[in-house]
């Protein structure tokens, strides 16, 4: 079921804030974008069972969610938007990034997203 966020009293940004601070690793993701596709399988590969809110099937607040999420991106996407620990990564490009510079598995192991 889904919830108006107005019903608990916090902004949609608040509420994005509020579900990425509650899990290790959170993505909010459209599930026909292929880059949210991409992120999802590049963390599950690494071990990471992360939390996937899939904009596109919550009728209610999804549209709002995805606008908040591409102004804090500051771009032309709100998806996929990757949090670590509470903290907003980014997008593909820079989960990517983070990958192969290798910075991104120690952020992962900080979360409490990798035990190894």
């Amino acid at each position: 079921m889904y919830r108006k966020a107005q019903s608990w009293g916090e902004s949609i940004s608040e509420r994005i804030e509020r579900l990425a601070s509650e899990n290790a690793v959170v993505i909010f993701s459209m599930s026909s974008c292929c880059m949210c596709h991409s992120v999802k399988r590049l963390l599950c590969g690494l071990g990471v069972n992360p939390i996937v809110y899939e904009l596109d099937e919550d009728p209610i607040t999804g549209k709002e969610m995805e606008k908040a999420l591409k102004r804090m991106l500051g771009g032309s996407f709100a998806v996929p938007a990757v949090y670590i620990g509470g903290k907003l990564v980014g997008s593909m490009d820079r989960v990517l990034c983070a990958h192969i510079n290798g910075s991104l598995v120690p952020l992962l192991k900080d979360a409490g997203a990798l035990w190894l």
